[in-house]
């Protein structure tokens, strides 16, 4: 399976004591949309969240899929008066902790050696946003979905005897939403992919079959794999 190298650390499952409540969410619900007042931390528990902002043309800019020991909503803490600014929605039929807000900010400040580790865990989020900005900004549409591909590899790769399986059910339109681009340009570029045998398509997911030339093609430089991922 793929390695979870994002889910809390130790010092962080403490928080897991606190108060909260546990909700369920149907696949194509949200969690929260964009504008909404701030309300809940989420600690994933089982099912994907996909967190997406949609610009003013109606394009959708997708920045991360979550998955299960994940937090969510953890850079709206302190921010009085505060909105959401993405939208979290349900890919795959989630169960999760509600810690509200409030609560949590009287325990940080009652308990430094947490709020230290939190913000750590904040800190390690932030710097995955700012290499994938990064990407997309420096490297172009091919570089926006080759490095897209690789992240998915490093969050959900299984490997397999022919390559690495991305074990999450993407559309070409999901894929175009990461890279900020149409989706007949990602139907292209991922087309010329399989005609280079370098992806094929496995039971509804990408297999990526040569992931050296995907990182070849735009000079990576393989950043740690806690950095270059998509959850």
């Amino acid at each position: 399976m793929y390695a979870e190298t994002d889910t809390i650390s130790d010092d962080l499952k403490e928080i897991l004591s606190l108060p909260h409540h546990v909700k369920s969410f149907a696949k194509d619900r949200y969690l929260f949309r964009e504008s909404e007042p701030i309300q809940h931390l989420f600690f994933i528990t089982k099912g994907k969240v996909q967190l997406s902002k949609m610009n003013s043309d109606g394009r959708e800019l997708t920045l991360r899929i979550c998955g299960q020991n994940q937090l969510l909503g953890e850079v709206y803490l302190y921010a009085d008066d505060a909105a959401y600014m993405l939208d979290a929605k349900v890919k795959e039929d989630v169960e999760c902790y509600l810690f509200p807000i409030h609560e949590l900010e009287a325990e940080f400040s009652q308990n430094p050696r947490l709020a230290a580790a939190f913000m750590k865990w904040m800190c390690l989020n932030q710097r995955k946003t700012q290499t994938r900005f990064r990407d997309l900004l420096l490297h172009g549409k091919k570089g926006a979905l080759y490095s897209t591909l690789i992240r998915l590899s490093n969050s959900y790769g299984i490997q397999k005897s022919e390559g690495l399986l991305i074990d999450v059910s993407l559309t070409n339109q999901d894929l175009a939403n990461f890279c900020g681009m149409a989706r007949e340009v990602a139907n292209r570029m991922l087309s010329e992919l399989k005609k280079k045998e370098v992806i094929s398509i496995c039971d509804g997911k990408i297999l990526i079959r040569d992931l050296t030339y995907l990182k070849n093609e735009i000079q990576c430089e393989n950043c740690p794999v806690t950095l270059c991922r998509i959850d």
